[in-house]
């Protein structure tokens, strides 16, 4: 295993290899691409060694990182330029930083996910669709593939925490309420017979985006939430009857549906 003191060493090596090629080129008058010395490339790099760094070390969520000056040292970059590279691994979700405390591995965290899978789906609504439709495909796929392997694995109590949701959701949808609680509450206990928190998770990040990006397209009518109701009832009962394909046909009719909304409201 690699310790400490060698991953520091192979790291400044490597900045140092990779500085002292640029700088021969440079003088030989050799053309370099100009993106090998952008700014950003330089960061990203940074970033990448400070990532290889948590690894190399074998830090967890919530272990220290080492100082400022001991990056530097190891890195071989200046306190500035580290900084920066510290500051977006921040907004990545891969430190954290606390200010009079230090600097941390930061713990799971899906928020920077979130955030730009949001924007993207948004910002394609007012264009072509592209991105929203392949979020939506995304989730399709992770849905109605993972159906059966999680109907093999539920218990009666899970299958009735499905339904509980269903009603809950007819019984919204028959007071003419939106029901976008109800309905992330239905897909998550579909799955949670995996014991798989990652996915459970993913598909949050997923629920999430979509009911910005639905919100985006629009209101529901009344006679639409009845019918999303009437679908997910539909989903339920397949998985009651431990019908597999059932269950995953009716998965791909709900998310066929809500790709086909997306695009009509971007060809509108």
């Amino acid at each position: 295993m690699t310790s400490g003191n060698e991953a520091e060493g192979n790291l400044r090596a490597a900045g140092t290899a990779a500085r002292r090629a640029g700088a021969e080129d440079a003088a030989a008058g050799r053309s370099v691409p100009q993106a090998r010395f952008s700014a950003q490339a330089r960061l990203r790099a940074l970033q990448a060694d400070i990532m290889e760094l948590i690894l190399e070390r074998e830090l967890q969520a919530g272990d220290p990182l080492p100082t400022e000056s001991e990056l530097s040292d190891a890195l071989g970059v200046g306190r500035n330029t580290l900084r920066e590279s510290l500051k977006a691994l921040q907004a990545l979700g891969v430190i954290e930083i606390r200010h009079g405390f230090g600097m941390f591995v930061a713990p799971s965290n899906f928020d920077a996910l979130t955030d730009g899978l949001t924007f993207r789906g948004r910002l394609s609504l007012r264009h072509d669709g592209q991105e929203a439709l392949q979020l939506v495909g995304v989730r399709q796929a992770l849905e109605a593939g993972l159906i059966g392997a999680s109907m093999d694995q539920m218990t009666p109590k899970q299958l009735a925490a499905v339904e509980e949701s269903v009603r809950r959701m007819e019984s919204l949808a028959g007071s003419g309420e939106h029901f976008p609680e109800a309905d992330a509450e239905f897909h998550r206990r579909l799955f949670e017979p995996l014991n798989n928190p990652f996915l459970i998770r993913l598909m949050a990040v997923f629920w999430t985006v979509y009911r910005r990006i639905h919100t985006e397209l629009g209101g529901t009518d009344s006679a639409e939430l009845v019918a999303a109701a009437v679908l997910h009832r539909g989903i339920y009962e397949a998985v009651a009857a431990a019908d597999k394909a059932l269950a995953a046909e009716r998965l791909n009719s709900h998310f066929d549906g809500i790709r086909g909304q997306i695009t009509r409201a971007v060809s509108e």
